[in-house]
């Protein structure tokens, strides 16, 4: 059900799908919010905690979900502040930038790249934790230390009180504004800083702990680093974990790019000896040392992209060090080397070691080191429930903790444990998994988190480094840091919140047992899906995010539904059940750049094939006879959209709307003004060109590859009637043929391509029969061309369609590479090509398949080659048209490309309108020219254009 919050003029569900997708963060701990609202405005938000705080109604709020501590859940109002809340303005030509809290660090770091600046906080989780989170848990990470984490580098914010007063702390009379606004609260926060600057004691706890990373209770150094009210509350809202207000933008100082970086995994023969050499590795100043044990780099070694540093060791009892040399000139970086090697010089490696500055080698270590989390949890038993925790001590401290660490993990039983972090910090990791759906496994659980306890603050430590307080730790903030500071922290938390409806629960508690309670449990369900570990890595790349479910939110509907039917809850079953068809199977565009995002490679859009496979949707029988008959199917959608483009379009629209009616949405597309002109029989186009031949006999040293020109573009016509508006153009595949002549490069097509195609349809409908037609059909072609084809790449023009022939063909042409023609491209025709005309400013769209096929660089390189300047938006994602989908749904296309239209128009502002558009996909051209007007063409287009003679 739907319903509008009158105070705040937004709108909140309280769906059974919603709530439960929404229940789910990257944490252990699982609570159903009872509403879930989404403002779309900060004076939205300022209008919500003003009624919460007058009708003392608990909330809480989520810009992500990658929290691990259970700070991000609630069974009251959840406030999710992710899709309306994405804004990034660059300031000062990158110094500092002002963001929104449903950005992503990648988000802001990729815009901020071109001025040479990142952020300060650098979490491992990048790809999907948002600036909402970075400020609530005082996000650090790799290199940052507590330099530059948020508390250092955040300049101001503006702030939402509890009671709903709106706060720029960046305006020359915020403390006025404060004081006029709460004023219990303006003197409170300096009664309460007068309070602990007259104790040596809490002066010197607070000391002592922050000098750590340490997001442990509230950030009380705040109380000796700043006077003023205003002051001290931007920096308590930091690590504050949304039990304060909340932060509606803030403004970051940004720190430089080091532009010189070099990368090296040491490889010691066991844990303690790996920390043993920390001392001699801090000492000379590198920028990063993480730390992997045994059970991690073995782990690390069944990645499909694990580099051959990791894949090539025999581990027993290892431990690896990832360093990192970081500088600014080719100076300090020879200097860096040689304190860094003659330090390495004298361990004891198992392994031989040296530094890497070869981007791809490197950042095949750093995508291991960054995504161990969910790689490791990932490995876990199906059934257990993955828990990350992390903590800091003093460097020296680290081996003996470590050692402890070890010695707990095997007296419980807990086998498959791993230890990991940024050793340089003494902030570690560690990663239990647990069965808490017995009594056994939760009594477990309790003793360990008591023992680690125990350890940590004996070792002068903080229980919590990184990951926030949440509710995991929320027990034992008194017992870190003492009643004193304790009673400080508990005044704090009134003076904010007198009404105690910011997330209850989190930091503060008076539950003993709090940590135990609510306690995730992970049923296993389906064999595509059981390693997820909800990490929401995925989530920011998903074409649907923002229209219906993301990839975890569909594996967390098919594990409620799972739970729901084993405790008998039908009410619940009938409610996702309703849902969960157009929610999540027909709007999911199945393409795959989840599985791309996700570190143990699960691509949700398999589980959807499935489903849709399993169900008995309409259609099914026509999708499967027209892979026997697929040229005259390719010819009539050809002909019928040269009659539609030929009528009216209202009464085009009117007849499809109709029969969608009546077989369903999920079934027949949506017909909308734009769409191409049908296009020409592929053969046709093949025949008049003299670069091809159809299975010849002749020796293979004639042709240069194999050529499978996809059938999209008999479908579809080009852009225009083609490049420059040539009429009769063929669109890509004319391009490419004409390319081919110019650069005296012959092409070998088999017979029958009329009737051959990808596979991609039938394959994302789930239709099995159609799929293994085509799949035979293909493969014979390909066969009967004989030793003429051997070794040579396989070709197609159109990326989804390169994408399915590499699957169609993966088990017959293992002597032969399928690459896409953007490949062929730039690697065999662009340098025997010279450009006659530039092209001027062109927008590139990259799809899906271009990066599951390595393809992005080749489509960028090619427009580059043509262009006076080349631009690929930051927001750039995938279209969604996904063949027809975006015809059956346009609603997902103009979804999915809503942050690209608008980057595409901050672009435009800032350097001017484009000249062209061009990407690597007939459909994917569709759906981006709908979406943005710009007319995109195939980059093969434009390259033959500016290649003309």
């Amino acid at each position: 059900m739907i319903i509008a919050v009158d105070a705040a003029h937004t709108v909140s569900t309280q769906r059974a799908i919603d709530l439960v997708a929404m229940a789910h963060d990257a944490s252990h701990y699982l609570l159903r919010p009872h509403t879930v609202a989404t403002p779309a405005t900060i004076e939205q938000v300022a209008a919500v905690l003003a009624e919460a705080s007058r009708t003392g109604s608990p909330l809480t709020f989520r810009s992500g979900g990658t929290s691990l501590s259970g700070q991000a859940v609630t069974d009251q109002l959840l406030v999710d502040t992710r899709a309306e809340f994405r804004g990034i303005e660059v300031l000062d030509g990158g110094e500092r930038v002002r963001v929104q809290p449903g950005a992503t660090v990648r988000q802001v770091n990729a815009r901020l790249a071109r001025h040479g600046r990142r952020l300060g906080p650098d979490p491992a989780s990048e790809i999907a934790c948002t600036i909402g989170g970075v400020i609530a848990n005082n996000s650090s990470g790799m290199a940052c230390g507590t330099e530059q984490n948020t508390y250092q580098t955040l300049e101001s914010m503006t702030l939402v009180l509890a009671s709903g007063a709106v706060i720029d702390s960046a305006a020359a009379d915020a403390d006025e504004q404060l004081r006029a606004a709460a004023p219990e609260l303006w003197a409170g926060l300096s009664a309460l800083r007068a309070r602990v600057l007259a104790d040596e004691q809490s002066v010197a706890s607070i000391r002592r702990l922050f000098a750590m990373k340490n997001t442990m209770g509230y950030g009380l150094n705040s109380l000796l680093d700043h006077e003023r009210p205003i002051d001290l509350l931007v920096r308590l809202m930091v690590g504050s974990e949304g039990t304060l207000g909340w932060v509606g933008e803030a403004v970051f100082r940004t720190v430089p790019v080091a532009p010189l970086v070099a990368t090296g995994l040491l490889v010691f023969p066991t844990l303690a000896a790996a920390t043993a050499a920390l001392p001699a590795l801090v000492a000379v100043g590198l920028a990063t040392i993480e730390l992997m044990d045994a059970t991690s780099l073995r782990v690390a070694q069944t990645l499909s992209d694990a580099p051959a540093a990791i894949t090539r060791l025999e581990i027993d009892r290892h431990a690896a060090l990832l360093i990192e040399v970081h500088a600014a000139t080719d100076a300090e970086l020879t200097s860096g080397l040689a304190r860094a090697e003659a330090a390495v010089a004298g361990l004891p490696l198992a392994a031989e070691f040296a530094f890497s500055r070869e981007p791809a080698e490197r950042a095949a270590l750093w995508h291991v080191r960054k995504g161990l989390y969910p790689a490791v949890a990932g490995a876990r038993p199906s059934g257990t429930t993955a828990l990350l925790e992390d903590v800091a001590v003093p460097v020296a401290n680290l081996l003996p903790t470590c050692e402890a660490l070890e010695a707990m993990f095997a007296r419980h039983g807990y086998e498959s444990a791993v230890i990991f972090g940024h050793a340089k910090d003494g902030n570690i990791h560690f990663l239990l998994t647990e069965r808490f759906d017995s009594p056994e496994g939760v009594a477990r659980y309790a003793a360990v988190t008591e023992e680690i306890v125990e350890l940590v603050l004996a070792q002068g430590g903080t229980l919590k480094a990184e990951h926030g307080t949440g509710r995991i730790m929320a027990p034992f903030v008194e017992r870190q840091y003492g009643p004193e500071l304790m009673a400080v922290m508990r005044e704090l938390k009134r003076l904010c919140d007198p009404a105690g409806v910011l997330n209850p629960g989190v930091i503060i508690t008076d539950d003993p047992q709090a940590h135990l309670k609510h306690l995730k449990t992970t049923p296993t369900v389906e064999v595509e899906v059981d390693r997820c570990v909800e990490c929401g890595y995925c989530e920011p790349t998903c074409p649907s995010r923002s229209l219906t479910l993301t990839p975890r939110q569909r594996i967390v509907v098919r594990r409620e539904l799972a739970a729901a039917e084993a405790r008998g809850d039908a009410a619940l079953v009938e409610a996702l059940r309703v849902d969960e068809p157009y929610e999540s199977v027909q709007t999911c565009a199945v393409d795959g750049l989840c599985g791309i995002a996700c570190p143990v490679s699960i691509n949700t859009g398999d589980l959807v094939r499935r489903l849709r496979a399993e169900s008995r949707a309409p259609g099914r029988g026509v999708w499967n006879a027209a892979a026997e008959r697929w040229d005259a199917t390719t010819r009539t959608a050809s002909v019928a959209l040269t009659v539609a483009d030929a009528l009216p379009t209202p009464l085009v629209r009117a007849a499809s709307s109709a029969a969608r009616a009546v077989l369903g949405t999920d079934v027949v597309p949506r017909y909308e003004a734009g769409l191409p002109r049908g296009g020409a029989r592929r053969s046709r186009v093949l025949e008049a060109s003299p670069v091809v031949r159809f299975a010849s006999p002749v020796s293979a040293t004639q042709y240069s590859a194999v050529y499978l020109p996809a059938c999209v573009g008999t479908m579809f016509g080009p852009e225009g009637g083609g490049v420059g508006g040539d009429a009769g153009a063929g669109g890509a595949t004319a391009a490419l043929l004409a390319l081919c002549e110019r650069a005296g490069v012959t092409l070998l097509v088999p017979e029958g391509i009329d009737g051959m195609c990808c596979g991609t349809p039938w394959k994302s409908k789930g239709h099995a029969a159609g799929h293994a037609s085509m799949r035979d059909r293909v493969r014979g072609a390909v066969e009967a061309l004989g030793p003429a084809a051997a070794g040579l790449p396989i070709i197609s023009d159109a990326a989804s369609c390169t994408e399915g022939f590499a699957g169609l063909l993966a088990a017959e042409s293992a002597s032969s590479r399928v690459i896409d023609a953007v490949t062929f491209a730039a690697e065999t025709l662009l340098p025997r090509l010279e450009v006659l005309r530039r092209q001027g400013r062109v927008a590139v769209h990259p799809t899906c398949s271009t990066q599951e096929l390595g393809a992005t660089d080749a489509l960028v390189a090619i427009a580059r080659a043509v262009a006076d300047e080349a631009v690929v938006p930051e927001a750039w994602g995938c279209c969604a048209f996904a063949g027809d989908r975006g015809m059956l749904h346009p609603e997902l296309t103009a979804a999915a490309t809503a942050d690209e239209v608008a980057d595409l128009a901050r672009l435009s502002v800032e350097g001017g309108d484009f000249d062209h558009a061009v990407s690597a996909n007939r459909t994917c051209e569709l759906g981006m020219t709908r979406a943005t007007g710009l007319p995109y063409v195939h980059v093969l287009e434009l390259l033959e254009r500016a290649t003309r003679p």
